[in-house]
């Protein structure tokens, strides 16, 4: 979808590339998205939804920590991700996931590769599909409301986007979000 004129895709890998080693995409149109000239994943077990998604970004990591946004967050939080990151390497749990008054957002969460990826393997064969279903067989570490927002102080790194209505709405805000940057540098 466009945003602000060019592909919402585009804007969250621009806020959250920095932080990445590699990115992984994990789509079932990979025609759709081959004008980012990354590599697509599409899923391992299809017709499994957000965890069949969140499997295959596990099993094509590279790495030992994987941080999973949805595509359609416009807001994703870059800073609340190297938060996220960083308590998982001090604490040694397996997912480092907020929470919002509407529940965890696993969209906005980081997770250990080695000891996710089989409990969501098992999960997965077993019909398991809820993606907050095998917590807990891992160590989490719920990042709540009132210390996410140190991270995230407008609250909206969890915003995803499933509306025109709400399309419109983000951009407005991404608008004002862009002109107080702007009026910010030149004063």
């Amino acid at each position: 979808m466009p945003f602000l004129g060019r592909p919402l895709i585009l804007r969250i890998l621009e806020r959250l590339a920095p932080l990445a080693g590699e990115i992984i995409l994990s789509a079932n149109q990979p025609k759709d998205y081959a004008f980012l000239g990354l590599p697509i994943h599409p899923d391992l077990q299809p017709d499994c939804g957000i965890m069949g998604g969140l499997y295959t970004s596990l099993s094509a990591a590279q790495g030992d920590n994987v941080a999973a946004v949805a595509c359609d967050m416009p807001f994703a939080s870059s800073t609340l991700f190297e938060y996220e990151l960083d308590l998982l390497s001090k604490t040694g749990v397996d997912v480092v996931i907020p929470s919002t008054p509407k529940g965890l957002e696993p969209l906005h969460a980081v997770y250990r590769r080695e000891t996710c990826l089989p409990v969501i393997q098992s999960a997965l064969s077993s019909g398991q599909l809820k993606l907050i279903g095998w917590f807990p067989q891992v160590r989490l570490r719920v990042v709540p409301p009132e210390e996410s927002t140190r991270y995230d102080p407008s609250g909206l790194a969890f915003w995803n986007l499933n509306t025109p209505e709400e399309f419109l709405q983000a951009e407005q805000h991404a608008r004002l979000e862009e002109n107080n940057r702007y009026i910010s540098k030149k004063t």
